[in-house]
């Protein structure tokens, strides 16, 4: 088995079930899903799409910090949506978290995620 190393961040939500926030191998992390908890409260943040979008990437930048990376450091990125519409909605947000050269990325359309979010994002970064 590799050595791996299991990633918490306290600035970003628990996790809800059998997993890690992250989990390190080597150089490479791998990120679970973040939903738009609050950290503190862990209920959905108020507001719109975007409100909900911004909290999954703050989330997501909490859990990178805790292994002394950033999001710049992604190289594949998932994003899950219950509505393909804020498919440019995710753009504009990703432009305030992210820097060129932007990860790969996958955006795919869902039924239904946890706790009725309407987004979630994971991915894998290498620090």
């Amino acid at each position: 088995m590799p050595n791996k190393a299991i990633i918490h961040s306290d600035k970003a939500p628990q996790a809800i079930g059998t997993y890690s926030q992250a989990v390190k191998v080597g150089d490479t992390v791998y990120l679970s899903g973040q939903i738009p908890l609050d950290p503190e409260s862990m209920t959905l943040v108020d507001g719109d799409f975007v409100a909900q979008a911004e909290q999954v990437f703050k989330n997501l930048a909490a859990v990178c910090t805790a292994t002394n990376g950033s999001l710049n450091h992604i190289v594949k990125l998932n994003i899950y949506l219950t509505d393909l519409s804020n498919f440019p909605l995710v753009n504009e947000v990703m432009g305030k978290y992210f820097a060129e050269p932007y990860p790969a990325r996958a955006a795919i359309g869902v039924s239904e995620l946890p706790k009725g979010a309407q987004i979630e994002a994971d991915g894998i970064l290498v620090i």
